[in-house]
C-alpha cells in the first residue's frame, strides 16, 4: 500500500464533497435490505498492491449467475459514507500480545470515525460471550475509552459476535447503500464458545451486505486454526485479513531461531528498535485497512430473473476490470431476500 502519515489518513477521511444528512439511531431491530437491488463495493490493486482509484464504470463488468449486468449507479468518490463495527477477540489467546492490539484497535477507532456525522461506529467483545459495549455511535472517544479498560481472558465467540453486529444494534438511515456497512475483527479468527455456526453467520453477513475485514492476532511466524475462518469470512464478503506481526523480522538473521546477543541488539524485547518494528507493522495494517475501506468503488444494479419463492438461492457475482496486472476485489454472492 501506498505510505500514510496518521494525519493524511485522518484528512482523507473527513474529506468530500457529498452532503450528508444527521445520523439518525432507531430502536435496535434486525437489518432490512432492498430485495430487488445489488450493491457491490470493489477493491482494485495493481501489482504491488497499491489502489488504483482512476478507473470509470466502462471500466468494469459485473456478472451476476455468469450473465453481464447493466450498472445502474457507479461512484469512485473518495471519504465514503460508512458504519464499521470492531469486533475485539477477548480470549485468552490475545493476552501475550494485548497491548499492542489494543492500540492498534484504537488507532482503527480514530481513523476511521474522525467526527465527521457520516462515519459510525460500534464496539463488540468476544469470549465467552459475545456483548455489545457500545452502540452506533459518531462518537469515537466512547470506543476508545472502553477499549481502554477492557481485559482479555476466557473463549471466543467470534460467530455469535458477528450475529449480534447483524441484528442488535441501532441502525443509521440510508444503510446499506449510505452508510455502507462494514465490520472489523481484530482477533486470531478461532470460535470455542458460539451458540452460531461460521455458515449461519456467514448467510446473515452476505444478506445484509456486510464487508468483513480482519486483523489476525497470530504473530511471528505461527498458525492459528482459526486462519481459515477469517480468510472465508474476509473473501467471501468482499473484505481481506492483515497479518501485522507475522513477517516483521523476515529480514533479520536469526532473530526467533538465535538468542539475542549484540548482532542483533536492536531487535530486543523491550528495545526502542522492536518496538518500532510492531509499531510499524500495526501502522501499515491500519492504513490499509482504513485506506482501503474508504476507497472503493461502488457499483449497484438490478439483476435479472430472480425468482421471489425461492428466498435460499445464493447467486454468484464476478467482477472483471479490463486492464492488465491488477486484482480485483469484490463479495462472490448475495442472498436477493430475506426469508
Amino acid at each position: 500500500m501506498l505510505p500514510m502519515t496518521r494525519r493524511g489518513l485522518l484528512a482523507t477521511l473527513a474529506s468530500g464533497t457529498a452532503a450528508w444528512t444527521q445520523t439518525e439511531q432507531q430502536p435496535p431491530k434486525p437489518f432490512q435490505v432492498s430485495v430487488n437491488e445489488v450493491i457491490v463495493p470493489v477493491t482494485v490493486t495493481d501489482e504491488k498492491g497499491r489502489f488504483v482509484s482512476d478507473l470509470d464504470s466502462k471500466d468494469f463488468h459485473i456478472f451476476d449467475e455468469g450473465k453481464e449486468q447493466t450498472v445502474r449507479f457507479f461512484t469512485r468518490d473518495r471519504a465514503q459514507p460508512v458504519v464499521v463495527g470492531f469486533l475485539l477477540d477477548m480470549s485468552s489467546a490475545t493476552r501475550l500480545h494485548w497491548k499492542t492490539y489494543q492500540e492498534a484497535a484504537t488507532e482503527l477507532v480514530l481513523n476511521l470515525l474522525p467526527g465527521d456525522k457520516k462515519y459510525s461506529g460500534y464496539l463488540i467483545s468476544y469470549g465467552n460471550d459475545a456483548e455489545l459495549l457500545v452502540n452506533t455511535t459518531s462518537d469515537s472517544e466512547a470506543i476508545v475509552e472502553k477499549i481502554r479498560k477492557m481485559k482479555p481472558g476466557g473463549g471466543a465467540a467470534l460467530y455469535d459476535a458477528i450475529y449480534i453486529a447483524c441484528t442488535n444494534r441501532n441502525l443509521v438511515k440510508g444503510e446499506p447503500y449510505e452508510p455502507r456497512r462494514v465490520l472489523i475483527v481484530i482477533g486470531d479468527g478461532h470460535d470455542n464458545a458460539s451458540k452460531k455456526s461460521i455458515d449461519e453467520v456467514l448467510e446473515l453477513a452476505q444478506r445484509n451486505l456486510v464487508t468483513i475485514y480482519s486483523m489476525s492476532t497470530v504473530a511471528f511466524g505461527f498458525s492459528s486454526e482459526g486462519e481459515k475462518n477469517l480468510t472465508r469470512l474476509a473473501e467471501e464478503t468482499g473484505g481481506r485479513v492483515e497479518y501485522p506481526l507475522q513477517k516483521l523480522y523476515s529480514t533479520v538473521s536469526g532473530y526467533l531461531s538465535t538468542p539475542s546477543d549484540e548482532g542483533n541488539y536492536a531487535y530486543k524485547v523491550g528495545t526502542g528498535g522492536y518496538a518500532a518494528e510492531i509499531a510499524g507493522g500495526i501502522f501499515k495494517a491500519v492504513a490499509g485497512i482504513a485506506g482501503e475501506i474508504t476507497t472503493q468503488y461502488i457499483m449497484r444494479y438490478i439483476p435479472e430473473g430472480v425468482n421471489p419463492d425461492n428466498p435460499k438461492i445464493y447467486r454468484s457475482i464476478r467482477v472483471q476490470v479490463e486492464l492488465p496486472n491488477v486484482k480485483v476485489r469484490a463479495r462472490k454472492g448475495y442472498f436477493p431476500f430475506n426469508p
